[in-house]
């Protein structure tokens, strides 16, 4: 059983104005995901769920101020990049960047031999992404290709859940994966996280601001994020509710917690 679990997390971004002070965007995120598990977290623009998925990842431009991250126990905070990497945290990027020069075969085999501690056998190898491109109706032709570069935002989408079948990581943290997908490739994507889910028995947390990607990947646990934190709870018919009223609600509750909160402070 693996526990990926986050207390009382708080994280801030360097301020575009120098002279300014760091902006503050976690604001106290409480999560536990558990392997077989399926979490959704859903909340409106600027709520900082995608802050929440790289202050996981160890991205450097996001500093963590207060809180921790432990995976099986082991301090994530303490770990740099690749080592989270190879502790079984995966991240598919809500926008895949660019690799010029560097082909998706080499790609794919060298982050599979660092995060496996060896290179795959070829011959094994090559049977492992055949059979994973084709399940995710990916042109053998894009193997040669540079990483990402030309490729339409499904293409980059499908290649994010290749490398998630391929590493086999123990949780996998998804950042608004259904953005830009029409809805074949929606369709794909998803099956992609669901044999991924099955095969691995791995934990999943998936960032999203629709209900739509929800009807092919089912979580048996939906969180709303506002303002920097978790503000609600449920199973699937919270995101049905959502998918009705919208934030409205959640907003309106959280801006006056703010409210409450500084009045507090001030006094």
């Amino acid at each position: 059983m693996t526990i990926l679990e986050i207390k009382d997390l708080h994280a801030e971004v360097a301020n575009p104005d120098e002279t300014g002070e760091p902006i503050r965007i976690l604001k106290g995120v409480n999560l536990t995901i558990k392997s077989g598990e399926t979490h959704a977290i859903m909340g409106p623009n600027g709520s900082g769920k995608s802050t929440l998925s790289y202050a996981i990842a160890g991205h450097p431009k996001y500093t963590v101020t207060q809180g921790s991250i432990t995976l099986d126990g082991e301090d994530v905070l303490a770990m740099s990049v690749d080592e989270r990497a190879r502790a079984g945290l995966f991240l598919a990027m809500q926008y895949p960047v660019e690799v010029p020069g560097v082909s998706m075969s080499n790609f794919l085999r060298t982050a599979a031999t660092a995060v496996r501690g060896e290179a795959p056998k070829l011959r094994t190898w090559v049977k492992e992404v055949k059979e994973s491109m084709n399940e995710l109706e990916i042109d053998p032709a894009f193997a040669d290709r540079s990483v990402n570069e030309g490729f339409s935002g499904g293409e980059k989408k499908r290649h994010e859940i290749l490398q998630l079948g391929l590493l086999k990581p123990k949780i996998a943290i998804l950042d608004e994966t259904d953005s830009g997908l029409d809805v074949d490739a929606l369709r794909i994507v998803s099956e992609g996280v669901n044999r991924y889910a099955e095969r691995e028995n791995g934990g999943v947390l998936l960032i999203t601001h629709y209900t739509r990607i929800l009807r092919y990947i089912q979580p048996q646990f939906v969180h709303v994020f506002v303002g920097g934190r978790i503000v609600a709870e449920g199973g699937p018919e919270l995101a049905e509710e959502l998918d009705a009223n919208g934030y409205v609600r959640f907003t309106a509750a959280s801006r006056e917690s703010d409210t409450d909160t500084a009045a507090a402070v001030g006094a």
